[in-house]
């Protein structure tokens, strides 16, 4: 199993599948970075050299990738939390940010159903 930025990605899958297991790190990113390594995007990772390793590892060096992006993602929703604009207002109350109606939908944000008594008229 290949180790890159502290994940273990998967042998037995094709090198751009493989590297979107990291976080950060997406399709077309995985792509750029095996194309700028000089390795073939259809190599399973278990026929991958130690020098195409090495060579994967500094490409993928340079992004913000896995602890340091999940940090930063955070500090961003503070910030938008402390400044008080609608989106930190939303993410505070637990509702979805993007202009979506609420009255029927949003399950995933809003979490489980609270049943309100003598709800009926």
């Amino acid at each position: 199993m290949a180790r890159i930025a502290g994940i273990d990605i998967p042998k037995n899958k094709r090198g751009v599948i493989a590297l979107t297991y990291i976080f950060g790190i997406g399709n077309s990113r995985a792509k750029e970075v095996l194309a700028t390594a000089n390795i073939d995007e259809s190599i399973k990772v278990q026929d991958w050299t130690d020098d195409q390793i090495a060579a994967i590892r500094e490409q993928v060096g340079t992004f913000t990738i896995e602890g340091e992006l999940r940090s930063e993602v955070q500090l961003n929703i503070k910030r938008l939390m402390d400044i008080g604009c609608q989106r930190g207002i939303r993410h505070r109350l637990g509702l979805p940010l993007r202009g979506q109606r609420t009255k029927n939908n949003s399950r995933t944000r809003k979490g489980k159903r609270k049943t309100v008594a003598n709800k009926k008229k």
